[in-house]
C-alpha cells in the first residue's frame, strides 16, 4: 500500500511540474463583457422594465401588490389577513420593520430575527408563519429579486417561513445581471450570500408532477413600491 501510494505521489508531482514548466507564449484575450452587454441592451424604460420582471415572475406564481411607501403596510396586513397569517418575522431595527412595529397590527404578531438561529430553531421552522424583507434590487431579464442578507436580515429569513414578503423600489429593476452588477458596484464588496429569486420554491418528481414550498417558502409576495402616486 505504501509503495503504490508513493508511485501515485511521484506520478502527480512529475505532472506538475510538467505543467508548471510550461510557457504560455500567446496568452488568450479576455472577451469585452460591457461591450457585447453594451451591444446588446433592449433600452428600455421604467415601465417596460416593471413589465417584464412581472410577467416573468407571475408566470412561476409570484404575487404582485403595487405599493406606494405609504400604502404598503395597510397592503401586506390586507394580505396577511387574507392568508390567515399569525405571525410575521422581521429583521432587527430595520426601517421597514420599525414602521409595522409603530402600527396597530390587530391580530397579526410581529416576531423580531434578533437571536443566534442555535437559541430558536426549533421556533423558528415550526411556528413562524410568513416573513418580510428588503431586497436590494431586481432584474427584468431574468425575472428575479435580488436579496442582500445583512446580520439585521439573515438569509434564513427568505428560505424557512412558508411566505416571503419582499419590498422592492421600482427604481432598482435593472435590465439585466451586469447592468445590476456594475451600477451597483459589486466588485466592491459582496454578502456571504448574494440570493436571487426568481419565484417560491418548487420542484418536480420523476413523473413531472410540481410542488410547491419543498426547499422554501412556497409563496413569494413582492410588495412592488413606486414613487408616490405612481402605483396602479
Amino acid at each position: 500500500m505504501s509503495a503504490s501510494l508513493g508511485a501515485s505521489a511521484s506520478a502527480r508531482a512529475s505532472i506538475l511540474g510538467r505543467l508548471r514548466a510550461t510557457s504560455i507564449t500567446d496568452k488568450p484575450s479576455l472577451p469585452d463583457v460591457k461591450d457585447w452587454f453594451d451591444a446588446h441592451q433592449r433600452h428600455e424604460d421604467q415601465p417596460q422594465r416593471i413589465s417584464r420582471l412581472r410577467s416573468a415572475m407571475e408566470a412561476v406564481k409570484t404575487e404582485f401588490h403595487d405599493v406606494t411607501d405609504s400604502t404598503w403596510p395597510e397592503v401586506l396586513l390586507r394580505v396577511a389577513e387574507a392568508k390567515g397569517i399569525r405571525n410575521l418575522l422581521t429583521g432587527t431595527n430595520t426601517p421597514h420593520g420599525a414602521v409595522l412595529e409603530a402600527r396597530d397590527l390587530g391580530n397579526l404578531q410581529l416576531v423580531r430575527y434578533e437571536q443566534p438561529i442555535e437559541a430558536w430553531r426549533d421556533t423558528l421552522f415550526d411556528t413562524v408563519d410568513a416573513s418580510l424583507t428588503s431586497s436590494r434590487s431586481a432584474i427584468a431579464e431574468i425575472g428575479s429579486i435580488i436579496l442582500w442578507p445583512t446580520p439585521s436580515e439573515p438569509r434564513l429569513m427568505s428560505l424557512v417561513p412558508h411566505i416571503h414578503f419582499v419590498l422592492l423600489d421600482v427604481a432598482s429593476i435593472h435590465s439585466d445581471l451586469h447592468s445590476a452588477i456594475t451600477t451597483e458596484g459589486w466588485k466592491d464588496g459582496m454578502p456571504t450570500n448574494a440570493l436571487l429569486i426568481g419565484g417560491p420554491s418548487k420542484t418536480a418528481d420523476i413523473q413531472q408532477t410540481l410542488a410547491y414550498g419543498a426547499h422554501g417558502p412556497k409563496e413569494l409576495v413582492v410588495l412592488l413600491r413606486h414613487a408616490q402616486g405612481d402605483a396602479t
